[in-house]
C-alpha cells in the first residue's frame, strides 16, 4: 500500500496523482482535505481530512480564529502546526491510524512540510514532491533533508528550484507531469483562441475577447468564471490556434503535451512558483509571457504573437513522465 497526500489548494496536485497512479503496482490511499474528485482511477482510495485552517467554535459556541491560539509556524521551523486546533491533530491521527493498521510500502507528499516530517517520523519511506520558486526556508529544507526521495516534475535544466541546491543524490527530474501525455494531437483550427483557467480578472478577459472577436478570432473559454469549469479539456486544447494559460506546473505540461502555441500568465503564487517557471519559459522561447498586469490590447497582441511561434516543447520532456514518476516511487518502496 502507497500513501499519498494531496494537499488542498487547487486542484493541480490532485491532477498530478491521477496521471501518475495507472503506472502504479500497488493500491494507494490518498489523503487529502479537498473532496474525491471525480475520475480517481482504478486501485485509489480517497480519505478526506478534517480541515486545520477553519475557525475553532469552542464549547461555548464562540468562533476564535485558528491563529489565536499562538504561532503556527514553531518560531518559523513549519509552515502550519495551528496551536490547540482539533482538526490539525485530527488530520494526523488519521493518517497515524492509517499507518499502523497494515502495511506502507512508501508515503508521496504533495505537497506539506509537517506532513513529511511526520510521516517519517513514523518510519515510512517518503517521496516528498518538489515545486518551482524560491523554496530555500527552513521547512523545504527540512522536508528536503528528510525525504528519501525528491521527485520534481520538470526536465533537467528547466527550472532552476535552487532550493534543491546539496539534495543531487535523491532529487529525481522526471519531466513536465501531464494527464494527457499519450492522447492523440488535435488539428489546431485557424484563429481560435482558449482561455483556460483564471488568468486575468472580468473586465480584461471580457475586453480582450471583444477586441479578438473583432479582429476576427474566435474565442473559446474553460475555467475563467462560475460554471464553465470542464474536466477534460483536452479537445479544447487541441483544437486551439493559442491557448491563453496560467504557468502552473500542471497546465504547462499539458501545454507541452499538445505541443501548443500559449500565452502564459504568471498568478501570484507562494514562493513566486509561476513567476519562476515563466521566467523559464519566456527565456526558453517556449511561449509569450505576460506581466500579472496585462491590458486587454497587450494581451492581444500576445496572442497574435504566439500564433507565429513554431513551438517546440519537445524539451519540456513530459512522453513518459508519469511513468517516470512512479518509478521514482518505486525506488523507495519497502
Amino acid at each position: 500500500m502507497i500513501g499519498w497526500y494531496v494537499h488542498h489548494h487547487g486542484w493541480g496536485h490532485a491532477t498530478r496523482l491521477r496521471a501518475i497512479v495507472p503506472h502504479l503496482d500497488d493500491e494507494v490511499t490518498v489523503f487529502s482535505s479537498l473532496p474525491e474528485p471525480i475520475g480517481l482511477p482504478a486501485g485509489a482510495r480517497w480519505m478526506r481530512l478534517p480541515s486545520d485552517a477553519d475557525d475553532i467554535i469552542g464549547v461555548d459556541g464562540a468562533r476564535r480564529p485558528a491563529r489565536h491560539f499562538g504561532d503556527e509556524t514553531a518560531r518559523g521551523s513549519l509552515h502550519w502546526a495551528p496551536i490547540a486546533h482539533p482538526g490539525h491533530r485530527a488530520r494526523l491521527a488519521v493518517i497515524a491510524d492509517w499507518a499502523a493498521a497494515g502495511e506502507v510500502s512508501a508515503f508521496v507528499v504533495d505537497v506539506s512540510a509537517e506532513v513529511s516530517a511526520f510521516v517519517r517520523l513514523l518510519g515510512i519511506p517518503t517521496v516528498v514532491v518538489a515545486q518551482p520558486g524560491r523554496r530555500t526556508d527552513r521547512p523545504h529544507r527540512m522536508a528536503y533533508e528528510m525525504a528519501d526521495c525528491i521527485l520534481a516534475p520538470w526536465a533537467a535544466g528547466t527550472i532552476p528550484a535552487e532550493g534543491l541546491a546539496g539534495f543531487d543524490d535523491r532529487v529525481r527530474r522526471v519531466g513536465g507531469v501531464s494527464r494527457y501525455d499519450g492522447r492523440g494531437a488535435g488539428h489546431a483550427s485557424g484563429r481560435q483562441v482558449l482561455f483556460l483557467g483564471r488568468t486575468v480578472d472580468d473586465v480584461v478577459l471580457r475586453r480582450a475577447i471583444a477586441l479578438l472577436r473583432a479582429d476576427g478570432w474566435s474565442v473559446e473559454t474553460a475555467g475563467t468564471g462560475d460554471g464553465d469549469r470542464i474536466d477534460d479539456v483536452w479537445p479544447m486544447i487541441a483544437r486551439a490556434q493559442v491557448v491563453v494559460s496560467a504557468a502552473g506546473q500542471n497546465s504547462v505540461a499539458d501545454l507541452a503535451a499538445a505541443n501548443a502555441r500559449a500565452v502564459v500568465v504568471p498568478q501570484e503564487r507562494p514562493f513566486d512558483e509561476q513567476g519562476e517557471t515563466a521566467r523559464v519559459l519566456a527565456a526558453g522561447g517556449w511561449a509569450e509571457v505576460a506581466p500579472p498586469s496585462v491590458d486587454p490590447e497587450q494581451l492581444v497582441g500576445l496572442v497574435t504573437r504566439a500564433s507565429d511561434r513554431t513551438p517546440d516543447w519537445s524539451g519540456w520532456q513530459v512522453r513518459g513522465a508519469a511513468a517516470r514518476a512512479a518509478a521514482v516511487i518505486g525506488e523507495v518502496r519497502v
